[in-house]
């Protein structure tokens, strides 16, 4: 199966060639694709994508549930994996979801960053909104997820056939696992090691938090 690998950018030039020396590396005699879906980057972020041999994308539109959508859209391969910009996640697991996609029949694979979390990666403020996101979306949609927020996910680009996407901001990371297990596509959480980022953080906390809380008593009531 082909692989593409979708990573939205803007202004990553701190930390986007690490991630993709850490792609290249774990994906080497496969067959792959790597996407940069980039939203007007002022930096050096598309020249040194380019250099690295990912193709980039261009989405003047804001919004990460957008650039992940446009990624999608885009993406050649029977197989997505996901990943930020910022070196917080461990490319060189890849393999093994991948492998559990191919052989052990699962179709969505999303990682979970907080059952293995530090306290120098995450502080506490952080680490109570997922929870508090998590449960929310558990008890609303009456699920099991042990990370919702998570953005490391492998999954059968097939499995967009049959899920509804409607957000185009940061409520994409918690809508696409949810849609997946409501949909009855075999799914699992996979614990995965999470990293301090490098670069400037584009998380808005409190306002993207409260954001994440509206949208899913708006898709659950709505």
């Amino acid at each position: 199966m082909k692989i593409s690998v979708v990573i939205p950018t803007m202004n990553e030039e701190e930390s986007i060639g690490q991630v993709l020396d850490d792609v290249n590396k774990a994906l080497s005699g496969r067959d792959y694709e790597v996407l940069i879906v980039d939203t007007n980057s002022t930096d050096k972020t598309r020249e040194i994508a380019r250099n690295k041999g990912a193709r980039v994308v261009d989405e003047p539109r804001r919004g990460y549930g957008r650039a992940y959508k446009t990624g999608f859209e885009e993406a050649n391969g029977d197989i997505i994996v996901t990943l930020d910009a910022d070196c917080t996640y461990p490319a060189e697991k890849i393999p093994q979801m991948v492998i559990m996609i191919e052989k052990e029949g699962y179709e969505f694979i999303s990682t979970d960053r907080l059952s293995n979390i530090s306290s120098d990666v995450m502080g506490w403020v952080h680490r109570f909104g997922n929870w508090a996101l998590k449960t929310t979306a558990n008890i609303l949609f009456k699920i099991k997820l042990k990370d919702s927020q998570s953005g490391m996910w492998v999954f059968k680009k097939s499995c967009l056939r049959h899920i509804n996407l409607t957000s185009d901001g940061m409520p994409l990371s918690e809508e696409i696992k949810i849609e997946a297990i409501k949909k009855g596509i075999n799914f699992k959480e996979v614990p995965i090691d999470y990293r301090k980022r490098k670069g400037e953080a584009k998380i808005r906390s409190l306002k993207d938090g409260w954001k994440n809380f509206a949208f899913l008593f708006k898709k659950r009531f709505g």
